[in-house]
């Protein structure tokens, strides 16, 4: 220690800048990690120089006799080592010293007791002032806190040296640096007003006071003075007669409760309070002996295994207790008692019980902490401990300590384990229904076992715990289900979704092909000679499911003779003569093998012999007769041959030219037309048609051998399923299937897969509720517990099937019966009078009569009769019985009185029954005994009553359906169960049960449910009910596509949240509209062939020439039916302006004349009908003619291509898309929507598709597609909650709650969800009793002033919950609120006061009330949770004189809930003669003293700078200086002012000249400041410096003048008289009747 004082002296004196030290030695430190060295230079040349620490302590043996060794050697002043004997041994430091030699097990005999840190203290100042804050503290101040470390032994606790300790570990720091909140200023409230002057007469003393809002804390400035005194003075002044001096009986406290002398030793063997034990530990009930208290106190410090016996019973000892009493002059002087007493003084001795305080038992163990795990938001968690009080306190004994001690604990938590995590989990979903989408109209016409589409299905949701994510498989675990509500902070889990049930199978195909030949079945292998013709169709759209089920799309007719190749010739070259130019001849054809779509094979592939090349043929000479070119077959008559018909098919041909002489002759007319058998195949069509797939079944052959795929695959195994192919012949039975083409056979088995297995799974069971915590009584019903699980997957395809308990209630085991325990109470003793010696001292009477104190043992004792611990009954028995009661022993000069007579009949409830007493004696002569309040002789009491009221209170609930069964709702999910919101239900009102005073009883006694029930209903909702589809309307085209449409209309609106309805039109209806299409040419013009050529011939020429032909047009056919058939449609049909012509001119050739053929066909034009581009036809000379310059007519033709005209473009053209086209049996779900094709001529004209597909356009448009109808999913509701608890125990005010939530919201048309998520319903009405405080007993001593002591006392009353409102709250029996004894521990029963002396005492103000509740708050947060408020007493001065013996205002504070932050600002008024006020101001609003920063304070005067010296001048408010009212200002260039001068005309008694007295008057004090000194236009400028008026003046008297004569001429001529009138007038009043209200006029 030696050494680190002088390291520390010499590093002190190193810090110090250059200064020099005269010393006799100096002294140099050199810092070496070995040694330290010292160095004096003026005396010595060589110094000694030792090690900085001792070796190792060694010795024989553990303990004190161990030896420390340290290295010493001498050095010169340089630095470098030298012999020792250079350096004195006299100075020579110690090498040895004894020490502790410490063992390794000594470490478990000794530790460190470290105290709690104490609490933070500023540091304090170097100067040990306190020095003004010249700074504002802005968040916190620096301070100190320090705690006491000792070493101790383990074993008994015991302290030894802190060397010990230090041995083994370094030792720890005894202080630490801290932060402290800023210093909060005392702040205390404004003054009230003054007092009334103390005196009525001559001078006195007037005050005022205020009180401490809050107490000044972390340093801050203490509390201004509360009181403020002023003298006043009465205009009227006292008497001289009156007494010099005023009396005043002054009555001290009373002293402490004391036993007589004679009981002081002996205790007669009773349990007392053992006073031994010091103020700072709990006292306990002992007996007298040395031993238990010792253990107690050890026990109390250490938590040892001592046991403390509980008291058996409590008994009470009576003592006395003294006060002075004297008589006091206005001086301040005593004086004979006599002259402040007349006929009675004040008791100086009474009575008392002695103070017994309070007892506890010891702590219980500490609670486990409320954390128990590792959370995000890193808040410590808390530990209780409680004690039970073993005796409660009486005659002022210390008041029972806090019996509940909490704690911080896990305040880090790192190494608790995480907090479990909750999230949502759903069972699967469940089946899908479809007849929830429904409305009420259609549930009741709809086959339920038909409807297919979208439907819904729904899940349960539930909370479980998250397991740990360590696992890798957590997500599949089965979790039991726990309470929702910790699932509370994420959204539940969707539990509907839209779904489908498979429809019938539909398909969009196309139309038939036309018939193919007649074909081998496999043209690769032709067999046989029997053959097939077929025709197909596509699959345009099918619905998704189940695909492959579509109608068979290839039929078939045998046939004989299939070819799948033949020859196909095409003439190209002309006839050839073979002798002449005309006659017989040969054309050359072409021969190509082609197949049955007409492509050209390989001429091999034809197997019959090719057709020759070249075929005989004749050219017309000029005299033959020229017959045209067939015709085009006609159609055939009929499709298909059957026994009776067959099709036939025409062909004709007519005569061009007519033969001359000796020409080959025209065919007969039979000749000229051909017939044909057509479509001579049956008509006996067949089909292949498949069965439905059957069921998936397990292959035998294949099991072995798809098993190791299948369970790598998919967890359900591979099966095959079949169908039934048959031939099926039209219309009729199946065939043998070889009538049917084998290669197109569908095939009759596929690979599946087989239902899987599904066992049911269900949750395991949660947590039992818990029982409840507290004890129930005997005749209480059994208390129950429950658990449940959940079904999360049901079982499917022969799975194992769920159990049958989803629901578990069990009675509770672990509930305790609560014990009974009463109290016995003991006889009540003699009553105890104060001692004779005393009585007899202090007042000198020697009869032991007067008032005294009784007192009575209790004790506990069980159900069996047994004692018991007097805690027991403290927790079981109910209120404590009273222990003591004041009694009388009668004096002789008492008044005596009879005993009080039986009470007198009740006569019905609400009356009142009376009892008499009357004086004995001479008592009744006694004039103080006549007082009949102090001593009644008749006593009026309400007679019981046990009539009830009840009378309904508040309003009806809503009406409430019950709710289902909670084992329903665990099964009901599944089902989708809908939730029932309509119907019958009961509604609620709470009944108050009143007695006949109107005081609220238990309901219980007028009702059995404390409720009036009633009957309700809610009515159902309705939905829209629209019709019944119309039937469709015709297509609205007759070629092309179209439209046709049905319609719904509204029949009835929804209703009460009812399914809405869709969107409808002006007219209420809603409309479907669907494409439509009409083939283009589906219908013709049914027309007979043409007439024979008729030429009108003259005489007898021949018949040549140009003639006329007609033909008969019949009807408009259907194109493809036989001509002979009936029922063709109207004309209408078919378009007018393509009707065929019925005649045209005919030309019949003349014999030699050139014949040509009729005219071909035109060729194309151009796609896209190019300008410029033409188009032509051609014909052939069929004879020529006889003469060689006979010309023949044209055989070419051209004409240009004009569009529309004789050109036509062609395009495709869609219709917009359909709605989506459900099943028959559906309501919304998968569907397919359609859009027709049309082609579209350039002029606008719909044509046949084969016009574009002619012109080679291509469509690439989807015309089928699928698609979707949304489902009118209805808002699905959870279960309602179960009834939350009463939000009041009593009153009216109390109501339940049950909730619900949303689980799905409403979609499209579904009926929509309530908006009642919540009901309510009133709670029966309970009485509310409460303790209530009266007000305290007037402070006052009769017939004297002093300390006394004023009283309060508790009464029980009744409210309705809100006893601030009417009714008021009545008394009831003290036994109905419990125990009063109790209350009042918890109460402040009395209190200490003071009636000051009216001869001048110097006193306290009474407490002031609590302030607000205040919190220490940094930048406006809080960061703490108790606040503080504080109360304060002022000192009041009734005379100066004894100033000097008043005691100090006090404060106090205590901690507090519900605090709020409050800042300080300071507040400003307005200006007034250069001063305003300036306060500070609470941020609720409330003026104070203190809070704000004084350095921050604005200023309250104001100053002109500089100051205004000038004669007639003053600051003005706007920091300038100005000149009085009456006085001008005259400036300097600087806008300074240099001097006031008199403003000319101001005074009106003095007419002076303004050019001889502008500033040449002498200044003279004027009374009032400047008029105007502060105007914007001032008469007289600061510039003029002679006093001149400015010019505007002038201007402005002028234009006045003006004005005014002007009125006076305006007046005379209005009210001059009219001279028309020959007659005078009577005397008007024109001013009156010009009189408009005008001040002016």
């Amino acid at each position: 220690s030696f050494l680190g004082s002088i390291q520390l002296n010499i590093t002190h004196f190193m810090a110090l800048s250059k200064q020099k030290f005269t010393l006799p030695c100096r002294l140099i430190l050199f810092q070496n990690t070995k040694s330290s060295t010292f160095r004096c230079r003026s005396v010595k040349q060589f110094i000694w120089s030792v090690s900085n620490s001792w070796g190792q302590c060694v010795g024989e043996v553990c303990g004190s006799g161990g030896v420390q060794t340290r290295t010493i050697w001498c050095v010169h002043m340089e630095g470098w080592t030298t012999h020792n004997s250079h350096c004195q041994h006299v100075e020579k430091p110690e090498s040895k010293r004894q020490c502790f030699k410490v063992c390794d097990w000594h470490q478990d005999l000794f530790e460190w007791d470290i105290s709690d840190w104490g609490a933070c203290v500023l540091v304090p100042f170097f100067s040990n002032e306190l020095k003004m804050r010249t700074t504002e503290c802005i968040t916190a101040q620096h301070g100190i806190q320090k705690r006491n470390i000792h070493c101790v032994r383990t074993s008994n606790r015991s302290t030894v040296s802190i060397r010990i300790c230090e041995f083994f570990s370094q030792k720890p720091p005894v202080e630490q640096a801290c932060l402290i909140p800023c210093p909060q200023d005392c702040v205390a409230s404004d003054f009230t007003s003054w007092s009334s002057c103390s005196k009525t007469c001559g001078a006195g003393l007037q005050h005022r006071t205020r009180h401490v809002l809050a107490a000044p804390m972390y340093g801050g400035a203490n509390c201004p003075n509360l009181t403020e005194t002023r003298t006043c003075t009465n205009s009227v002044d006292c008497p001289v007669a009156e007494g010099e001096y005023q009396y005043s009986l002054k009555v001290g406290a009373w002293s402490k409760c004391r036993l007589p002398h004679n009981k002081d030793a002996v205790l007669n063997g009773r349990t007392t309070v053992d006073f031994g034990v010091s103020s700072n530990e709990n006292n306990s009930i002992t007996t007298q002996t040395l031993d238990s208290h010792h253990q107690f106190r050890h026990h109390q410090n250490h938590h040892g295994q001592a046991h403390i016996r509980y008291p058996m019973s409590w008994e009470l000892e009576v003592g006395y207790q003294t006060r002075h009493v004297r008589c006091a002059r206005s001086d301040g002087k005593n004086v004979m008692l006599s002259l402040c007493t007349k006929d009675t003084s004040p008791l100086t001795f009474q009575a008392c019980v002695m103070p017994k305080d309070c007892q506890t038992s010891d702590w219980s163990s500490w609670s486990f902490c409320s954390k128990t795990c590792r959370s995000t938001d890193l808040s410590p968690g808390y530990r209780v401990r409680t004690r039970i009080m073993t005796q409660i306190p009486h005659g002022g004994g210390k008041q029972c300590p806090a019996l509940e001690e909490k704690e911080a604990c896990n305040i880090i938590g790192d190494l608790l384990p995480k907090c479990p995590r909750y999230t949502w989990r759903t069972t699967d979903w469940g089946e899908c229904h479809i007849r929830h989408l429904l409305g009420q109209q259609d549930r009741r016409r709809a086959n339920i076992s038909l409807l297919c589409g979208g439907g819904v299905q729904t899940r349960k949701t539930y909370c479980v715990q998250v397991p740990d994510d360590s696992a890798a498989h957590y997500k599949k675990e089965v979790s039991r289900p726990v309470d929702a509500w910790l699932c509370d902070g994420d959204d539940p889990p969707l539990a509907a979704q839209n779904c489908s049930v498979p429809c019938q199978h539909q398909c969009s195909l196309s139309q038939w092909s036309p018939w193919s030949a007649c074909l081998h079945e496999n043209c690769k292998e032709p067999q046989g000679k029997k053959g097939f013709r077929q025709r197909k169709r596509e699959v345009l759209w099918e619905s998704s499911n189940t695909p492959g089920t579509c109608p068979h799309l290839m039929e078939f007719i045998p046939c004989e003779d299939p070819a799948c190749y033949l020859w196909q010739t095409q003439q190209k070259g002309k006839c050839i003569p073979t002798n002449s130019s005309c006659g017989p001849g040969t054309a050359v054809q072409n021969v190509t093998c082609v197949d049955a779509e007409g492509g050209d094979v390989p001429d091999s592939h034809c197997v019959e012999e090719p057709p020759p090349t070249e075929e005989a043929c004749d050219v017309a000479c000029s005299a033959d007769c020229v017959v045209g070119s067939w015709s085009s077959w006609s159609s055939c008559s009929h499709s298909c041959a059957t026994k009776t018909a067959e099709g036939k098919q025409s062909r004709s041909r007519t005569v061009l030219a007519i033969p001359g002489k000796d020409g080959k002759t025209c065919p007969a007319a039979p000749a000229l037309e051909e017939w044909r058998v057509c479509n001579g195949h049956p008509c006996t069509v067949f089909y292949w048609e498949a069965s439905e797939w059957g069921p998936c079944t397990e292959d035998a052959p294949s099991k072995t051998n798809e098993t190791s795929s299948r369970n790598e695959t998919s967890a359900c195994p591979v099966g095959f399923q079949s169908r039934n192919v048959s031939c099926m012949r039209r219309n009729a039975a199946p065939v043998i299937s070889r009538r049917c083409l084998e290669s197109s056979r569908p095939e009759t088995t596929r690979p599946c897969l087989f239902p899987c297995k599904k066992d049911c799974v269900v949750t395991p069971f949660s947590e039992w509720t818990p029982c409840p915590a507290s004890c129930l009584s005997d005749n209480s019903t059994a208390a129950m517990q429950s658990r449940y699980r959940i079904i999360i997957q049901t079982p499917a395809n022969g799975g194992q099937e769920c159990p049958d308990t989803l629901y578990e209630g069990r009675e509770c085991d672990s509930v305790r019966v609560c014990p009974v325990f009463r109290w016995r109470m003991h006889k009540w003793h003699s009553c105890t009078l104060v001692p004779d010696s005393v009585r007899r001292g202090l007042s000198g009477s020697g009869e032991a009569c007067g008032n005294g104190l009784e007192t009575r043992g209790i004790s506990c004792v069980g159900e069996d009769g047994e004692p018991a611990n007097m805690t027991e009954c403290l927790q079981w028995a109910g209120p404590i019985p009273s222990q003591i009661r004041e009694c009388r022993v009668a004096c002789k000069d008492d008044c005596t009185l009879t005993a009080w007579s039986r009470f007198s009949d009740c006569t019905g409830c609400g009356s009142s029954r009376t009892r008499r007493r009357s004086l004995v004696g001479r008592s009744k002569k006694k004039e103080r005994c006549l007082n009949q309040e102090m001593y009644p002789l008749e006593e009026n009491q309400t007679c019981p009553c046990n009539e009830f009221l009840s009378q309904p209170f508040g309003n009806w609930s809503g009406c409430i359906l019950p709710n289902p069964p909670v084992f329903e709702s665990l099964h009901g999910w599944m089902r989708h169960r809908e939730l029932k919101e309509c119907g019958q239900g009961l509604r609620y009102r709470a009944v108050a049960c009143i007695d006949q005073r109107g005081r609220l009883v238990n309901p219980a006694l007028c009702t059995d449910s404390g409720y009036i029930v009633e009957v309700c209903h809610i009515p159902c909702p309705l939905d829209c009910k629209l019709s019944d589809w119309s039937s469709w309307s015709a297509c609205s085209s007759s070629c092309g596509s179209g439209l046709k449409i049905r319609s719904k209309w509204l029949r009835e609106k929804a209703f009460n949240g009812g399914q809405p309805c869709p969107k409808l039109d002006l007219k209420n209806q809603v409309y479907e509209a669907v494409p439509c299409n009409r083939e283009c040419g589906q219908y013709e013009w049914r027309i007979e062939p043409w007439s024979i050529c008729t030429i009108n011939t003259v005489d007898d020429l021949p018949a040549c020439g140009e003639g006329v032909q007609s033909r008969k047009i019949s009807r408009c056919v259907m194109r493809g039916t036989a001509s002979r058939e009936d029922g063709s449609p109207d004309d209408s049909m078919c378009d007018p302006e393509e009707m065929p012509p019925r005649a045209q001119l005919c030309y019949l050739a003349c014999p030699n004349d050139c014949v040509v053929s009729a005219w071909g066909a035109w060729s194309n034009c151009p796609p896209q009908c190019d300008a410029g581009s033409a188009r032509n036809r051609s014909r052939q000379i069929l004879r020529l003619p006889a003469m060689e310059n006979a010309a023949c007519p044209d055989l070419l033709q051209s004409e240009p291509c004009l569009l529309n005209s004789t050109c036509f473009t062609y395009q495709y053209r869609v219709s917009d898309w359909s709605t989506c086209q459900l099943s028959e049996n559906a309501i919304c779900g998968q569907g397919s929507r359609s859009r027709l094709l049309d082609c579209v001529q350039s002029d606008g004209k719909t044509v046949e598709l084969q016009m574009c597909q002619q012109f080679g356009l291509i469509n690439k448009l989807q015309l089928l597609e699928s698609c979707v109808v949304d489902c009118p999913v209805s808002c699905i509701l959870s279960d309602w909650s179960p009834w939350a608890d009463c939000s009041h125990t009593c009153g009216t005010q109390g109501h339940s709650v049950r909730t619900r939530r949303i689980l799905q919201e409403a979609h499209e048309e579904g009926r929509p969800c309530p908006s009642q998520l919540s009901q309510t319903k009133p709670c029966s009405i309970r009485p509310c009793y409460m303790w209530l405080l009266n007000d305290w007993s007037p402070c006052a001593v009769e017939g004297g002033r002093g300390n006394v002591i004023k009283r309060r006392n508790l009464s029980c009353v009744v409210h309705w919950g809100n006893w601030h409102e009417s009714p008021p709250p009545q008394p009831v029996d003290r036994e109905l609120c419990g125990d009063v004894l109790r209350q009042q521990l918890q109460q402040e029963m009395e209190q200490p006061c003071f009636v000051p002396c009216p001869a001048g005492d110097c006193h306290l103000t009474q407490w002031s009330t609590w302030s607000s509740c205040q919190l220490t708050c940094l930048e406006g947060r809080s960061f703490e949770s108790t606040g503080r408020q504080a109360r304060s007493r002022a000192v009041i001065i009734q005379a100066m004189e004894n100033q000097g013996s008043c005691p100090h205002q006090v404060f106090e504070t205590q901690p507090c809930k519900g605090g709020k932050c409050h800042s300080y600002q300071w507040k400003t008024g307005g200006w007034t003669n250069n001063e305003r006020p300036v306060w500070c101001q609470r941020s609720d609003g409330v003026n104070v003293t203190g809070g704000c920063f004084p350095q921050k304070r604005p200023t309250t005067l104001r100053h002109c700078h500089p100051a205004c010296t000038k004669p007639f001048s003053h600051c003005t408010p706007s920091g300038v200086c100005g000149c009085e009212k009456g006085y001008t200002e005259v400036m300097t260039s600087h806008g300074f002012l240099d001097y006031c001068t008199r403003t000319p005309g101001v005074d009106n008694s003095k007419k002076a000249d303004v050019k001889t007295n502008s500033g040449r008057l002498k200044p003279r004090p004027s009374q009032s400041n400047d008029l105007f000194s502060e105007w914007t236009l001032r008469p007289v400028g600061p510039g003029h410096t002679d006093g001149r008026v400015k010019l505007w003046v002038y201007a402005v008297a002028i234009v006045g003048f003006i004005v005014v004569l002007f009125i006076v001429m305006l007046s005379f001529l209005i009210c001059k008289p009219s001279k028309t009138s020959k007659a005078s007038p009577p005397p008007q009043k024109p001013l009156t009747l010009a009189y408009d209200g005008d001040v002016d006029m």
